[in-house]
């Protein structure tokens, strides 16, 4: 099979326009994530400026006890909030980006195929058994790999499960222990 100039313009501007949308996607992810930290560097001085205040006006030890205790509360569901829309962030981002490559993957393998099936259309006469061979090997090849994306899916989505049951463990635990003082 040989490519036509035509047909290696159009597959290089193709890759040139996926190569553009991906470095866009991840820009974008990039932005918000220097959105949220700037967003949490805000929120940070402006609880930092109110924390000193408070502890200003504080008489005794029973009252700085008291301060200090409602301030836990507060600085656990931040942390939670801001590791909560980093992983959207990121999760975000790398979903766009590997279905990106899933589906050029996806075209690849198409036309891996085309070839394949082109090429064993014309094999010389008496090798039928060496095409069936090369094609039950290349059969078995995409088997593995759609396995190998299968086992990769599922360990995301428990790696996913087991961040949101964490989180919600931690926030939990600190309203405990804000509870308790």
């Amino acid at each position: 099979m040989t490519l036509t100039p035509e047909q290696v313009i159009a597959a290089n501007k193709a890759n040139l326009e996926t190569l553009v949308g991906l470095t866009n996607k991840a820009f974008s992810g990039l932005e918000q994530l220097i959105e949220l930290n700037l967003a949490a560097a805000k929120s940070t001085l402006a609880d930092s400026q109110q924390q000193a205040q408070s502890v200003l006006s504080v008489k005794d030890a029973q009252e700085l006890l008291a301060l200090q205790a409602s301030l836990f509360q507060p600085l656990a569901e931040k942390a939670v909030s801001y590791n909560r829309h980093l992983y959207e962030i990121a999760t975000g981002t790398g979903s766009h980006l590997s279905s990106a490559v899933e589906e050029k993957m996806a075209e690849a393998q198409k036309a891996f195929a085309s070839m394949i099936e082109t090429a064993t259309q014309n094999a010389p006469a008496g090798s039928e058994a060496a095409v069936a061979a090369f094609k039950t090997a290349v059969s078995a090849g995409n088997n593995a790999l759609e396995s190998v994306q299968k086992a990769v899916k599922q360990a995301t989505d428990v790696a996913e499960a087991n961040y949101k049951n964490m989180a919600s463990t931690a926030l939990n635990a600190g309203k405990t222990a804000a509870k308790k003082r």
